[in-house]
């Protein structure tokens, strides 16, 4: 597969998937022309590697994690960095929570006629 086709059927840039590759995130090999070519399986791993970025893990990290993803194997170094990054996680996540609950508060009581936060149309 081509890196366009690879860009268009994950949803990255071609700029993503070069900075991958540079990073060693994916692997490609090249046609007599010079053209990266991608094996299948790379769509899904873009979209893990997509992910493990939108969660905030950096780009070494996601190289260590990958290889164990393969293997199924884990050093114990490795865990107790996830783990801190789960912990990391799970503390983003009730953040963003409180975040919602606070705009649901301020979206119901703009809705609710009486006093409180009136609603202004421009």
């Amino acid at each position: 597969m081509r890196i366009g086709e690879v860009a268009e059927k994950s949803g990255v840039s071609v700029r993503s998937l070069r900075y991958y590759e540079e990073q060693s995130l994916i692997t490609s090999t090249r046609t007599p022309g010079g053209q990266r070519q991608y094996d299948a399986p790379v769509v899904p791993r873009v979209h893990l590697i997509q992910q493990l970025y939108a969660a905030g893990l950096a780009s070494r990290t996601i190289r260590q994690i990958l290889p164990c993803i393969d293997s199924g194997k884990i050093t114990p170094a490795l865990l107790k960095g996830l783990t801190a990054e789960r912990t990391r996680i799970n503390r983003q996540i009730t953040d963003l929570l409180t975040a919602r609950a606070r705009l649901d508060d301020l979206i119901a009581t703009a809705e609710r006629p009486g006093p409180g936060c009136t609603r202004v149309d421009a």
